[in-house]
Formats: structure tokens, C-alpha cells, sequence
């Protein structure tokens, strides 16, 4: 699922040693509610850390869509063999803007 960590999901249930049911919201209906360990953190309440559910856009492979806003730098990098093209952008992300 991503973006990785969406929200704060109450733990229903322990499924054997490494899942986990979550109680999800009806806007996560589509989604399996069973999870491994590995994709769940601890939650520290922080208002900056919740994401809003009408911000996030899913194309239908369940990927989670972002828009670049600008391209801030290019640069070539050449290698033994191959040139390779290199291309900093900034993208549009809920939580502020972040510069790949």
C-alpha cells in the first residue's frame, strides 16, 4: 500500500504470530484488512503526521498517484560503459513538498 503509512487503524485481531486484522474505514473497503507486522509502526499522535483520505489518489493497480511540480536540476553521469541521465524533481506530496 502506498503511500507506506496512511493513517491510525485500531488492531482488531492476532492472526498467528505475523498478522494482524485492522478495523479500516469504509474508503478502505477494496483493501485486505489482514497485515503483516512488517508494514505496521507504532503510532505517535501527531496532527502533521495524519494524512487526509480525500487527498489520496489510487490509480487501479492501487498505486498511489503523485504529481511532479517542477524540474529542479539535470545532470549526466557518465559511467564505464553507459551515460546515465539524472533528473531532480519536486513533487507534490500531502505533507509538503519533496525534492527526488
Amino acid at each position: 500500500m502506498a503511500p507506506r503509512f496512511i493513517g491510525l487503524f485500531r488492531i482488531t485481531a492476532r492472526v498467528g504470530m505475523v498478522r494482524y486484522w485492522m478495523d479500516l474505514p469504509n474508503e478502505l473497503s477494496h483493501i485486505h484488512t489482514t497485515f503483516h507486522v512488517s508494514q505496521l509502526r507504532k503510532c505517535v499522535a501527531d496532527d502533521s503526521t495524519v494524512i487526509s483520505f480525500d487527498n489520496i489518489r489510487v490509480d487501479e493497480r492501487l498505486n498511489y498517484v503523485e504529481r511532479p511540480i517542477a524540474i529542479l536540476d539535470r545532470k549526466t553521469k557518465t559511467l564505464l560503459n553507459k551515460v546515465v541521465n539524472l533528473v531532480k524533481v519536486q513533487w507534490h506530496h500531502p505533507k509538503g513538498s519533496e525534492r527526488t
